[in-house]
């Protein structure tokens, strides 16, 4: 059986679980404290048809350098090795292109999303793809937001999603 490696990191958005196999980096997964983690890591086992290993220093080592400068506010931009093999068709379309297209400290309504892939009037759709990205904060889901000016939906939850806007200076800083 093949594996991946994993690791938690604590960040100012909670601990993250990470995940990546020998094509890159996999999975991110919000909230991951230990109930979180054996939940994400049994469905990661069963998707990938891998073992997980835990692997701080090995494969996730750069991950989580990026990531740890994302937070510092140091990394705008993260340059790592992507394993889609979570995401197909329609879904990879939409954060591919999100990825590309939404640099650091901007955002982009569901719709204008949905017409850059094109397919105009399929905001929902592009919804849809944002909750079901296995990578978010690398894969940016949370820049997207709703075309009146809300937040929208967001896997992590409002209040993360708030805090990663801040963090990119589209929000201001949560006062508590």
């Amino acid at each position: 059986m093949n594996s991946f490696g994993w690791a938690t990191v604590g960040t100012d958005i909670g601990p993250l679980l990470l995940a990546a196999t020998d094509e890159g980096l996999v999975s991110v997964v919000f909230h991951a404290d230990a109930a979180v983690r054996e939940r994400a890591l049994e469905r990661l086992t069963a998707r990938l048809d891998a073992a997980g290993v835990e692997d701080p220093a090995g494969r996730l080592a750069e991950p989580i350098r990026q990531l740890e400068a994302y937070f510092a506010g140091g990394l705008r931009t993260f340059d790592l090795a992507l394993d889609w093999s979570l995401s197909g068709g329609f879904n990879r379309r939409v954060l591919c292109e999100l990825l590309a297209g939404v640099p650091y400290g901007t955002v982009v309504g569901y719709g204008d999303l949905a017409s850059r892939v094109g397919r105009p009037g399929a905001a929902q759709a592009v919804g849809a793809a944002m909750g079901s990205n296995p990578l978010p904060v690398v894969v940016p889901c949370h820049r997207v937001v709703e075309t009146d000016g809300g937040l929208g939906g967001f896997g992590g939850g409002p209040e993360t999603k708030r805090k990663l806007l801040a963090l990119e200076g589209v929000l201001p800083e949560p006062l508590f």
